[in-house]
């Protein structure tokens, strides 16, 4: 049964009265690619260029008033660790944890010079082809994002300025996940609990539903399939492949443990829709200034009490003593 949903370009955020304005990249969908390419009808094709069919549902499909009830849940019983996860892996681009991790495992296998490049460029490839259909997606289905389904939602982070499904992290996250579980299959475990992490940080920062999330990295790990299979299809000169993923377990570093960015960078986080982390600085800010003010006031007090004493102290004859004449 298909269903109604609200548009992202017709509804304010939360604590905003103006529409959506400044929409980032809404052309970002018509970009060149690298691996997947384009028909005259401007589908999308996979390497072999066979019309791809995402496995995503479309937004007619999905019940946003129940997702929203799941975004709302989320937020009001959101654990320490699960807030953690959403300020970590919403700063900076998608591309800011990710990178590192490709790096992390580079040096942990001990890669060559010229298979170093080859991941690199095979992952972020593939994660920019990604992010182009995805946002051929956003901008074509312009679904509303959850603060504005809700006018009294308070995110974690800032709500991004353009359309919310699918998550362009969760889509980005299953799509590295699957390339570089390619060439480091004795990672994939944990590169699927990255990959899950990232996505539904999304839900616990509260600016994407879960379906935007579940949908997104299917719809990732889709594409990085197609991607991985026409890697395995290169060959060099002699007729080898190319690749040859690292069997050996080396059990890399690559979860994060403390939330800190590996490349720290001082990120503004002003935005004018409702903001939770905002609300409790100002509460806390607040506080402080009361705390400070009460603090003062009570010195002051203390200050007027010593001086009084003294000054009563002034005004009293000292007592003579019996043999004084």
């Amino acid at each position: 049964m298909k269903k109604n949903y609200l548009r992202w370009s017709e509804v304010p955020y939360a604590g905003e009265k103006k529409l959506p304005v400044n929409p980032v990249s809404p052309s970002a969908g018509s970009w060149s690619l690298n691996y997947l390419k384009r028909d005259k009808d401007k589908n999308f094709l996979n390497p072999d260029g066979t019309i791809m069919q995402f496995p995503i549902k479309k937004p007619s499909a999905i019940d946003f008033e129940k997702e929203l009830k799941i975004v709302q849940r989320t937020l009001n019983h959101l654990t320490h660790n699960q807030e953690q996860l959403a300020i970590y892996y919403g700063t900076g681009a998608p591309t800011k944890q990710w990178t590192p991790i490709i790096d992390r495992l580079v040096d942990t296998y001990g890669v060559s010079p010229v298979h170093a490049c080859r991941i690199l460029a095979a992952v972020q490839m593939a994660i920019n082809d990604t992010m182009i259909v995805v946002w051929e997606l956003k901008y074509k289905w312009d679904v509303a994002r959850p603060n504005q389904f809700d006018e009294e939602l308070e995110t974690v982070i800032c709500t991004p300025r353009f359309p919310s499904y699918p998550s362009g992290h969760a889509s980005m996250s299953g799509c590295a996940e699957v390339v570089l579980s390619y060439f480091f299959p004795m990672e994939a475990k944990k590169l699927r609990k990255i990959a899950f992490d990232d996505a539904y940080s999304r839900l616990y920062a509260g600016v994407h539903f879960e379906a935007d999330n579940s949908e997104g990295l299917n719809l990732g790990r889709y594409i990085g399939n197609m991607i991985v299979d026409h890697l395995k299809t290169q060959k060099n000169e002699d007729g080898q492949s190319i690749d040859h993923p690292y069997r050996e377990y080396r059990n890399a570093n690559i979860i994060t443990e403390d939330y800190k960015q590996i490349i720290p960078f001082d990120f503004k986080d002003d935005c004018t829709s409702r903001l939770r982390t905002k609300n409790a600085k100002e509460s806390k800010e607040l506080m402080e200034s009361i705390e400070s003010i009460e603090s003062s006031i009570e010195s002051i007090e203390s200050i007027e009490s010593n001086d009084d004493q003294k000054s009563h102290q002034k005004h009293i004859l000292p007592r003579r003593s019996p043999w004084h004449f």
